[in-house]
């Protein structure tokens, strides 16, 4: 058939499935008990909204893009779940930072002095700086895993390098 017979309509774009979280390659997917747990309500309300989708039948040519950009979505959801390692947070050593640890840092030179930031490290998915839940591969959680109560440890925020102790670690559920 001649493209002079088709509607234009017809030849929509294929959607773009928004990609989830960054996970550097190589890079095992942690998560928490309740990281996998906020990955599977998420599958859960993402099929029954694709269910709904599927219901629809007012608008086929609607209905078939918004199908395609649910099962993208699923698909990358599906694959994050399969890949995922639970690490719980009671099995971590209490005075190491570790994966699932909460850490107080307390700046002892090169910023404030005295101030104190406190966040726990969470999976790439779990991650939310309004929570104060830092992603375990983001920079400032990679500067700091490994340390003991009490150690220094040098983070380089931009240009500037702060020096700050772990004032606390703890491993809350």
């Amino acid at each position: 058939m001649s493209r002079a017979f088709t509607k234009e309509d017809d030849a929509q774009q294929p959607p773009i499935i928004p990609p989830r979280a960054a996970l550097p390659p190589d890079t095992p997917n942690y998560v928490t008990p309740h990281g996998l747990e906020l990955l599977r309500a998420e599958l859960t309300a993402l099929e029954a909204e694709r269910a709904q989708a599927e219901s629809n039948r007012d608008n086929d040519a609607d209905r078939t893009r918004l199908l395609s950009l649910f099962n993208g979505r699923l698909s990358d959801l599906s694959a994050r779940i399969a890949s995922a390692k639970v690490i719980d947070p009671r099995q971590q050593p209490a005075d190491e930072v570790r994966f699932g640890a909460t850490v107080t840092l307390r700046t002892v030179s090169g910023g404030k002095p005295g101030m104190k930031r406190k966040f726990m490290l969470v999976g790439v998915d779990e991650a939310s700086i309004a929570e104060g839940k830092i992603a375990f591969v983001a920079p400032i959680a990679r500067a700091v895993q490994g340390a003991k109560l009490g150690q220094h440890v040098a983070l380089h925020l931009g240009p500037k390098e702060e020096v700050v102790e772990i004032a606390a670690i703890t491993y809350d559920v």
